[in-house]
């Protein structure tokens, strides 16, 4: 019974993060939410650029971007780190979690599987935030390389074209690091794991619900679309599929 529930914990796990990537993915398409409105705005932003011969300020932004995944994929080597260091010395960790108010003593082989879906988890979470960093370095590239405001040669169409580009790379750096972001929500209900799989179960759930209501239902969210008018978010033509995580 004991293995079992482990086993059932860590498929409700697996459901969780799957089928909302899932379903955000494709409620993006159909509905507002912090994605499709950042979309539009990074095509703003673009087009904006591209009206200002200056662009030290785009650089700026570009470059802070891409310091902040540079930050995360750092933490997650030093956890990554520390993960490896605890699968070596396994038996002295089961034992300081076992003498903790709320830790239970589970096999060797399953507190091994909790150590390992960390591990897989932030090495995933890692790749996340090192392509978001690199995403960003190709949109400082076509900064660099976008045409002057004041050059006669780039048609208006040629301008527009550019702008949905650089936007489209802007995206998928942003959703890249969205990706990399939910990881270390999902590790912390691996956490739970930890303390009882009912808790892990609990946990994942828990983490939905939070992705859910920041994604869909969030003040943040609502203060983004009182900023401007939106014709149709959701349909504009240079909207892009959310790749699943």
């Amino acid at each position: 019974m004991g293995i079992y529930l482990e086993l059932v914990a860590l498929v409700w796990f697996l459901v969780c993060w799957v089928g909302y990537s899932l379903y955000s993915r494709r409620a993006a398409s159909k509905r507002p939410c912090l994605s499709n409105t950042l979309d539009l705005y990074r095509t703003d932003w673009m087009r904006v650029m591209l009206s200002r011969d200056n662009r030290i300020s785009d650089a700026s932004v570009v470059g802070n971007l891409e310091r902040n995944g540079a930050f995360f994929a750092s933490s997650c080597l030093l956890i990554l780190a520390g993960i490896i260091t605890a699968l070596g010395y396994t038996q002295q960790v089961m034992e300081v979690f076992s003498a903790m108010p709320f830790g239970t003593l589970p096999s060797r082989e399953v507190f091994e599987m909790r150590m390992v879906l960390l591990m897989v988890i932030f090495i995933y979470a890692f790749f996340k935030f090192t392509w978001s960093m690199r995403t960003y370095n190709f949109l400082a590239v076509l900064i660099g390389a976008a045409p002057l405001a004041g050059d006669t040669k780039t048609s208006p169409a040629a301008r527009d074209a550019f702008a949905k580009s650089a936007a489209t790379v802007c995206n998928q750096a942003g959703d890249a690091f969205n990706l990399g972001l939910r990881s270390f929500y999902y590790a912390l209900a691996v956490v739970a794991w930890f303390a009882h799989p009912v808790a892990f179960i609990g946990a994942s759930t828990l983490i939905v619900v939070i992705l859910y209501r920041r994604e869909f239902h969030s003040d943040a969210l609502m203060a983004l679309r009182a900023g401007k008018v939106f014709d149709d978010p959701v349909s504009k033509s240079d909207a892009h599929d959310k790749a699943p995580d």
